[in-house]
């Protein structure tokens, strides 16, 4: 007669199923943070941040509103996170569009193809720049903690940053320093024409912002080239050489 022996049972480390659960546990807060920035981005985009509760934000991604409170602690918390989230993405997929410039043509045409791309951009990413210029032109701002702010602040200062380096590259033909000082003052003026286009073409329904771009393109252009021939006649003579 066979006798079978029990199988042996095998007994993990008392800690091993502990860390499973810990890494499980972070997985699915990762997870619902992301959730959370995700629905919150879309919602405060289209309503405003003072129009958006969280309650709505919690029916929206089905978790109670004590699991935004403890991702983030306050309502601020989350305008925040998402305003800082949005940033990081738009300027990331801004420098990527941006990342093989033409070198020849003219400055118009140079300038056309880096505005053509940040229209591009300016497209895919329309709920953050919504909510931005919520936050700008609206009462919600007063409402705003003052990180909320510095973001803004930061949003529009790497904004100019972009704008200076595509104005420069543009004329990187009249030398180093011309280029740079005609990117440094029509840098506000780009900014402007850009939340221009983009509140023309959120008012205005089928209108092309590529379109605007090219305008918008030849109008900097203009200007610049006017700038930089002010700069180039202004520029001291260099001495003869002399001979004795």
């Amino acid at each position: 007669m066979w006798l079978v022996r029990p199988a042996r049972r095998r007994f993990s480390p008392p800690y091993a199923s502990g860390v499973d659960r810990q890494r499980v546990s972070n997985r699915r807060g990762k997870r619902s943070r992301e959730d959370i920035l995700e629905a919150a981005s879309r919602i405060m985009g289209k309503r405003g941040y003072a129009a958006t509760p969280l309650s709505v934000v919690s029916s929206e991604i089905g978790l109670a509103k004590s699991v935004i409170f403890h991702h983030f602690h306050t309502k601020g918390g989350l305008l925040s996170a998402v305003m800082e989230r949005g940033m990081n993405d738009f300027f990331r997929a801004m420098s990527a569009a941006h990342a093989d410039p033409p070198v020849g043509g003219t400055p118009q045409e140079r300038l056309s193809w880096f505005l053509g791309r940040a229209a591009g951009v300016l497209t895919e990413r329309e709920e953050f720049l919504r909510l931005h210029m919520f936050l700008i032109l609206s009462e919600d701002n007063d409402e705003a903690e003052a990180e909320v702010k510095e973001t803004i602040d930061k949003v529009r200062r790497e904004g100019r940053r972009h704008m200076n380096h595509m104005i420069r590259k543009s004329f990187h033909d009249e030398g180093p320093e011309i280029a740079q000082a005609v990117a440094d003052r029509l840098e506000y003026i780009g900014m402007a024409g850009i939340d221009g286009t983009f509140l023309a073409v959120q008012a205005e329904e089928g209108r092309s912002m590529a379109d605007d771009m090219e305008l918008l393109a030849e109008t900097i252009a203009l200007m610049g080239e006017r700038l930089a021939a002010r700069l180039r006649s202004a520029a001291p003579t260099p001495a003869a050489p002399t001979y004795n």
